[in-house]
């Protein structure tokens, strides 16, 4: 209780560990009360790495997207942005880290000049998104509450990495880290730090301690809601209530009400069943849709209540046909636009959500959902209707129309048409979901095999050219705004799985990889590099 640690005088009183200008959440804007102080909130999960959920769920960052998706201040007080490549950060005066010591420019300059553009601690150099044309920023602290970003062209990318789920950190507690630094402390020290934690070396020492994302160290003091007390390995952490924390609510009272996040770790596949019988306050993660019956269930045993939201993904499920297979007939069929069409048209959407997801989903394409300023329902809808008549004209359109005796088409060069779709095999709904496809698929002459795998083995071979077609979920983003990376949806990544050889080609600058062929995807990447180049969300929204 922080009111128990100010009357016995080990916590200064609340006007002394709140910014001078803190930020207010007005919860009745929002729909919500105000609640009362104290108690503790139970949550599980299936490893001790998920103690990172923690920052997610606190979302604590400089700037942070609000309820409209738009970027606003959170520890920042302020930002300026000038021609798009100009970044001055205002911090919030009086602002202080969990430990009570004040949080400066200082921790920026520290982060920057010790820690990203240090050698030993950063091999790799300056993360990409502090890069533009292969360029870092010039960095200036202006005053103790004031730094700049300045790049020589936009970097349209430098604020949304900051408001992300696992966001781009630009500070660290400098009061705390330096005694693990070689500038500030000598070597006789950091040597005997180094045994004492049985680390490699000092550079992995300061790496392993100075994690922000995911705070294992309980030492380290942080800008969160809750502040970790447990170091690993542990079956539960305890997350007590931060009480220098930036944010109140529109009465004046700090932030957050909760004392306590307990975190069990147990086994992932008993997470539902313990959830079921009330051993969490609060769960998300690791429930899956199928567990949906069971929770229902036990609503009628256990003072427990079931609630569905939105997923923020593009789909819950989602075939990615590989335009960069290495079968050059399959690569030419998957590039013919007539060919994708037929076997979306082939799936009945409102058998699957009535089987499998007991009506309660929504049809249509894999790509943005409604609630953002992007959406196109016209777009989402195109193609998604089922109509295994206009598929299989599409099919013979492109003269995909020899059949072997089982019914099924062939390709150009006789083979059947037989589509492998390859999964990470982390569950059975793919495996239902596939299965359902492959008897509307068999109407148009397509024969569907699945082939469950392991995550690492899928993404090596569809990576190789190997995987034809692959299940996996949406768009991780499937709400973006104009002022958010659009590379998800353009081939920038080796890790875009429906094209991983022309992603790689741009994520290489043409070092490895391949030229897209397909002018469509030529034009993403051509808007993808004006994305870049633009210097405010005017310009992004017409790209």
């Amino acid at each position: 209780d922080l009111q128990a640690a100010v009357d016995a005088g080990t916590l200064p009183p609340l006007a002394e560990r709140l910014p001078d200008n803190p930020r207010v959440i007005d919860l009745a804007a929002l729909g919500r009360s105000e609640g009362k102080y104290g108690g503790e909130l139970r949550i599980l999960m299936g490893s001790s790495k998920d103690i990172r959920m923690m920052t997610i769920y606190g979302y604590a960052r400089l700037v942070v997207f609000n309820e409209k998706l738009e970027l606003v201040p959170d520890i920042l007080e302020s930002f300026d942005v000038e021609e798009g490549r100009i970044f001055t950060l205002h911090l919030r005066p009086g602002h202080k880290w969990s430990d009570g010591h004040p949080f400066t420019s200082e921790d920026f300059r520290y982060f920057w000049e010790d820690v990203e553009t240090n050698e030993e601690l950063s091999r790799g150099g300056v993360s990409q998104v502090m890069l533009v044309d292969g360029q870092p920023p010039k960095f200036e602290v202006i005053d103790e509450t004031t730094v700049r970003y300045t790049w020589d062209k936009p970097n349209p990318q430098f604020l949304p990495s900051l408001a992300g789920g696992s966001p781009n950190y630009i500070y660290l507690p400098a009061h705390y880290l330096k005694q693990y630094h070689t500038r500030y402390t000598d070597a006789a020290t950091i040597e005997k730090q180094v045994q004492e934690h049985s680390s490699r070396n000092w550079v992995a020492l300061h790496t392993v301690l100075a994690r922000q994302y995911r705070p294992e160290n309980p030492d380290l003091p942080t800008l969160q809601p809750w502040w970790n007390r447990t170091a690993p390995p542990a079956e539960r952490f305890v997350f007590e209530r931060n009480p220098y924390f930036h944010r109140v609510d529109a009465s004046g009272r700090q932030l957050p009400y909760i004392g306590r996040v307990l975190m069990g770790i147990s086994s992932a596949e008993i997470i539902a069943a313990k959830t079921g019988t009330g051993e969490a306050d609060l769960q998300a993660r690791y429930l899956r849709f199928d567990n949906y019956p069971f929770l229902k269930s036990a609503t009628d045993t256990h003072p427990i209540k079931v609630a569905l939201w939105q997923e923020g993904t593009g789909s819950q499920v989602a075939l990615l046909p590989n335009l960069n297979v290495a079968d050059e007939a399959w690569r030419t069929v998957l590039h013919d636009v007539r060919f994708r069409r037929a076997l979306s048209l082939a799936v009945d959407r409102h058998e699957i959500n009535q089987v499998i997801y007991y009506g309660l989903g929504v049809e249509g394409n894999h790509g943005v959902l409604p609630g953002t300023p992007l959406y196109d329902a016209e777009v989402r809808n195109a193609w998604s209707q089922f109509d295994p008549d206009l598929a299989n004209k599409l099919l013979d359109d492109m003269g995909l129309t020899q059949r072997n005796d089982d019914g099924i088409r062939l390709l150009p060069d006789g083979r059947p048409m037989e589509i492998v779709v390859e999964s990470a095999g982390e569950n059975s709904e793919e495996a239902d979901v596939l299965e359902l496809i492959n008897d509307t698929w068999l109407d148009i002459g397509i024969k569907l095999h699945t082939k469950p795998s392991e995550r690492t083995v899928l993404r090596n071979r569809i990576f190789a050219g190997e995987t034809l077609m692959a299940i996996w979920f949406g768009y991780e983003n499937g709400l973006p705004t104009a002022d958010m990376s659009p590379e998800e949806f353009v081939p920038v990544h080796q890790q875009s799985y429906q094209w991983p050889k022309w992603g790689q080609y741009y994520e290489t600058a043409g070092k490895a990889g391949e030229l897209p062929t397909l002018e469509p995807v030529l034009e993403l990447a051509r808007l993808n590099s004006e994305w870049l180049a633009s210097r405010d969300s005017t310009e992004r929204e017409r790209i």
